[in-house]
């Protein structure tokens, strides 16, 4: 799980520096997700950190730590810590995020295969759990609407979250035949109806992601509507192939 916990650390220290850039004003201005301030997405994923902590926790001892946060609960959590002072806001980032790490760093080998379930129910092993959150961190990135860009996503992010993303469409036979990422030279064959999408991985997981527009993408067909995204891990992944 190191190159998991290293890639969340890259990611965490790009966002909150980007956050110590912020003032008050900046964190009340909107945020690129329709409805929310800037305020909204870093308490959210704050938030989500609190709860990645929480499966750690649990795959740790196999006794749940407190309550579960039900889904109402969270976003109302999300909320009431979307008005805080930016120095605040950044500052309970950084915490969670460098206590996460810590939880990580510290994880028993043999827990990391532990089963554990998110918050809308459905199941993943416990080293996964890094993965969710390195997708939070460069997704949310991008939400803030400061000058990071779906084209700044690391290669080895946008490599892993293709694969993760388009396996998980083919499992629920996503109308689409074969999607190409031609800069990385990745190939998917996701059903036996559809179009074939070629485009550069940066762009086609933009699309994917409701991040970006579909634009710089070819295909032969006209393209179906992007699902909700993200999905959740189907089948459940190895983590030789994901760590």
């Amino acid at each position: 799980m190191l190159a998991a916990l290293e890639e969340v650390t890259r990611s965490a220290a790009r966002l909150t520096a980007a956050l110590d850039t912020l003032t008050d004003e900046g964190t009340r201005a909107p945020s690129a997700l329709a409805g929310w301030t800037r305020g909204h997405v870093i308490s959210h994923v704050a938030q989500s950190v609190g709860a990645y902590r929480r499966l750690l926790a649990m795959a740790r001892t196999g006794i749940e730590p407190a309550p579960r946060t039900d889904a109402e609960t969270f976003a109302r959590a999300v909320r009431e810590g979307a008005d805080r002072p930016a120095a605040e806001l950044a500052t309970d980032l950084r915490g969670r995020l460098a206590r996460l790490a810590e939880d990580a760093a510290s994880m028993p080998p043999e827990r990391w295969g532990s089963l554990v379930t998110a918050l809308a129910g459905w199941q993943h092993p416990a080293w996964y759990t890094l993965h969710r959150c390195w997708r939070e961190l460069e997704t949310h990135h991008v939400d803030l609407n400061v000058g990071y860009r779906t084209t700044d996503w690391p290669i080895t992010y946008v490599t892993w979250a293709l694969d993760d993303t388009l396996t998980a469409l083919a499992a629920r036979d996503f109308p689409v035949a074969r999607v190409d990422a031609l800069d990385i030279g990745r190939s998917w064959n996701l059903s036996p109806k559809g179009p074939s999408i070629a485009g550069t991985g940066h762009a086609l997981l933009g699309w994917l992601s409701g991040r970006a527009p579909a634009s710089p993408l070819t295909s032969d067909r006209p393209l179906p509507p992007p699902p909700d995204w993200p999905l959740p891990p189907a089948p459940c992944p190895s983590p030789r192939h994901r760590s």
